[in-house]
């Protein structure tokens, strides 16, 4: 991978939480609009890594890396920078229960790119319709179904123009019905180039359309690999290992 193509890249992010390693010496690197998918069982560390890729949970030790420019987390202003251009997806959306879905999409516009109000409604419309609400702008988050309250939380991470998007378990509070509306929209994005590292267990998304999988466990990434590679029949992996059990639990 061509220096000047990475994206992000992450270097040795370890996390000790309560006296227990979360994670130990984690690194990745995410080329220009490839699609990162990590796995592994519950507690294996992934929803730790990608809140300590944004800094929601400062990182112990290592560096994180966007653009060729080190972040320096203890300096706010920087911070604030870095988070406008990594969006972030959450398990359980993170909206705002009191905003419309119109203003769920325009509230960082206006507050953060200090947007006018029609500009940001404009804008927020526009995102909106990209991920098929633009019929439900009015309505607030208790009157959306849970998919389409992703696709909203899809909209206001879209609408910051990011860079990056970390998606943590998109689809893991959702009803199995609502699971492919939001992995439509995951599809339509990643196919139109957008860079994304996402904790699925949705394992026939990753082997559709993962650049690369990488595989967590006890905060540690053990393998990693195109899909092909790592699910390939007969190959021996912890990652096909994994596949095979979901499968099976599925039946």
């Amino acid at each position: 991978m061509a220096q000047q193509d990475i994206v992000l890249d992450i270097r040795n992010v370890s996390k000790n939480l309560g006296g227990k390693d979360i994670l130990k010496d984690c690194s990745l690197q995410v080329a220009r609009g490839e699609l990162k998918v990590l796995i592994g069982p519950s507690g294996a560390g992934k929803s730790t890594l990608l809140q300590c890729i944004n800094c929601l949970i400062p990182p112990d030790s290592g560096e994180i890396i966007l653009e060729g420019t080190k972040l320096n987390p203890e300096n706010t202003k920087e911070l604030c920078a870095f988070r406008a251009k990594v969006g972030m997806i959450f398990q359980d959306f993170n909206l705002f229960d009191h905003l419309t879905a119109i203003d769920n999409v325009s509230i960082a516009l206006r507050k953060v790119r200090g947007m006018n109000a029609k500009d940001a409604r404009d804008r927020a419309m526009q995102e909106l319709g990209r991920v098929g609400l633009a019929n439900r702008y009015l309505l607030y988050p208790a009157q959306l179904s849970g998919g389409q309250k992703q696709r909203v939380a899809i909209a206001r991470a879209l609408a910051m123009d990011p860079i990056v998007i970390l998606l943590d378990e998109p689809t893991s509070a959702l009803d199995p019905e609502l699971v492919g509306e939001v992995l439509a929209v995951i599809r339509d994005l990643a196919q139109n180039g957008m860079t994304m590292v996402m904790a699925t267990h949705q394992m026939d998304f990753a082997r559709a359309l993962a650049n690369e999988i990488l595989f967590m466990q006890n905060g540690v990434i053990i393998e990693q690999g195109t899909p092909a590679a790592l699910l390939a029949e007969g190959a021996e992996t912890r990652t096909r290992d994994f596949f095979t059990k979901l499968l099976s639990d599925g039946e």
